[in-house]
């Protein structure tokens, strides 16, 4: 598989990052900024609601962007809107506005960011499914889908340290336009789909709607089952109350721990530890869904749901003064089952649909919508300023306890079979079968020879070979082999230092003027040439070239001068 699939993975997990910020911003600092712009405490709140509202449309908008232009040109558009919704914000924070025109800006750029939310949180399911095999699917959902709720706890924790509100939102849009570059490096799909899903095309939002009907064909891939219906409606009820419970948590920690003498960076931190310890057992606990639970997700969601609306609901009796280990605590356990279920969700999700996109909206989309439920009903359930202690949010938390315990309850009655998995693993097996490599099928010409047919051995090359004979039609070739003389015409002496000749088949050499060759000991050549002779030898001789016979006829002209010797093959 192609590396670079890791580098989309990073690119997305930084945007979900950076978008999550503006969630939950304004929840630590929302007194400060009530003192500093005028704004009421119920209109900071609706900061956080505004972005949980505008994702409920754009994340089925989402769909149709994504099947007209594609996901990479829908993050493009992405981009954009981020350094839109920051600069928007700190426009806001102008000091000649006044009150109310602070909050429309700010609202507006609050707005815009929720726009973005869906963009990057919509495509996680899809793209895992496009770019991972079944070893690495769920760990790439689970990388990317914490992603969100890590910007929730950074937000947290940077918005009350880095100074005014007006200072804190200048960050937030510094933060926002240094992340956009990132959404250039996000593909639509790897050149070779990694499973038979991957290969597949998207299925449409029209079609999950019809199966979720019933009106799907069933021959179709797309199509569910009763069963299978019933699982969706459970683990979308489930992961819009869990995952809800959260965001409202995050825009009301100030709410919640303030009135019993907690400052806001001690609000911040308890918020920031649900997400950073989930963050932790996330990392440990994907890779052993890919590996070793992989059939058991429904299983997990079973085990994990008891202890997390357990811990939820001693927060009726933890929030009071003077226990900060304890709260500490309270939100570890609820920051380790939350996360750790939350990539198991989503991929279950599409086992049941097999259509990641809309299926990954519709969960976030329930998430947002009782987001917005949970922080207008515990808004409501405040105290007054007359209580003990005041503004205080006892029945608030009250309501989110019995409220995540009440949605826990039908997680028990889950079935949760891995259709999509299983169709991967049997046309996987199926391929396999098919391969070159399997024994029932002959070996390609590739694969090394069977031990029942022995390689031949490979014929030796004759002294002789045509290679050899090349030096017969081109003029740079070594000097041909010696061949014995006629005794009746003195060998010529070997001079020297003597530069090889070069001759053209069928050509007498030309003399060389520095040597003199054929002249007998102690005798010199004369200048007319009375005293020197010619002969002319012929001889035929057959040689073996690569297994087959060749005669080569030899042709040695003679005097006393020079001799030359033509080849004829």
């Amino acid at each position: 598989m192609y590396r670079r699939r890791w580098i989309g993975v990073v690119a997305i997990m930084i945007l979900n990052l950076v978008s999550g910020l503006s969630l939950v911003w304004f929840g630590p600092i929302a007194t400060d900024v009530v003192d500093q712009f005028g704004f009421t405490l119920d209109g900071v709140n609706w900061l956080g609601n505004a972005i949980n509202i505008v994702y409920l449309p754009f994340s089925v908008v989402v769909l149709f962007v994504y099947a007209r232009l594609g996901v990479r040109r829908t993050c493009y558009i992405g981009g954009v809107l981020f350094v839109l919704s920051a600069w928007i914000r700190y426009a806001g924070t102008a000091t000649g506005l006044s009150s109310g025109s602070a909050y429309a800006l700010i609202l507006v750029g609050q707005i815009i960011a929720g726009i973005t939310q869906p963009i990057f949180q919509v495509l996680i399911p899809g793209y895992s499914e496009k770019w991972f095999d079944l070893r690495g699917r769920t760990t790439a959902t689970m990388l990317m889908s914490i992603a969100n709720p890590i910007g929730n706890a950074l937000g947290q924790l940077i918005s009350p340290l880095v100074g005014t509100p007006r200072e804190s939102i200048l960050v937030m849009g510094i933060i926002f336009s240094a992340a956009t570059p990132f959404v250039f490096i996000i593909s639509d799909t790897p050149p070779t789909p990694p499973t038979h899903s991957a290969s597949q095309k998207n299925p449409s939002f029209v079609s999950f709607m019809r199966a979720i009907a019933g009106r799907e064909p069933r021959e179709r891939p797309t199509y569910m089952s009763l069963r299978e219906r019933f699982d969706f409606a459970i683990l979308t009820l489930a992961f819009g109350v869990l995952v809800g419970v959260i965001n409202s948590f995050a825009i009301l920690t100030a709410q919640d721990f303030e009135p019993y003498g907690y400052t806001d960076d001690i609000a911040g931190l308890f918020g920031a530890t649900i997400l950073l310890v989930g963050i932790v057992a996330a990392a440990v606990t994907a890779p052993l869904f890919d590996r070793v639970f992989t059939h058991h997700l429904a299983l997990t969601c079973k085990l994990l749901c008891p202890v997390l609306g357990a811990a939820w609901l001693s927060l009726i009796w933890a929030v009071r003064a003077n226990d900060t280990g304890g709260l500490f605590a309270i939100m570890a356990v609820i920051g380790a089952t939350s996360l750790t279920m939350l990539p198991v969700v989503l991929e279950l999700v599409v086992e049941l649909t097999r259509n990641a996109d809309a299926s990954s909206a519709i969960l976030w989309a329930s998430s947002n919508l009782f987001g917005v439920i949970f922080v207008l009903a515990e808004g409501a359930l405040r105290a007054g300023p007359d209580a003990s202690p005041p503004n205080n949010m006892y029945r608030a938390l009250i309501f989110q306890g019995v409220m995540v315990c009440a949605a826990i309850v039908f997680v028990f009655f889950l079935h949760g079979v891995q259709t999509r998995r299983a169709l991967d693993e049997r046309i996987a097996r199926e391929a396999e079968a098919r391969s070159p490599r399997s024994p029932q099928t002959p070996r390609s010409p590739q694969t090394p020879r069977s031990p029942q047919t022995p390689r031949s051995p490979q014929t030796p090359r004759s002294p002789l070979s045509l290679r050899s004979l090349q030096f017969l039609r081109t003029p740079r070739t070594p000097r041909p082999p010696k061949t014995p003389h006629s005794p009746n015409i003195p060998h010529p002496p070997k001079a020297p230092h003597s530069p090889r000749s070069h001759f053209t088949p069928g050509m007498p050499h030309r003399p060389q003027p520095e040597h003199t060759y054929g002249v007998p000991r102690g005798a010199s050549p004369s200048e007319d040439g009375s005293d020197v002779k010619e002969a002319e030898r012929v001889s035929e001789r057959t040689v073996s070239v690569d297994g087959a016979e060749h005669a080569i006829e030899l042709r040695t002209r003679s005097n006393t001068a020079r001799t030359d010797s033509t080849y004829v093959a």
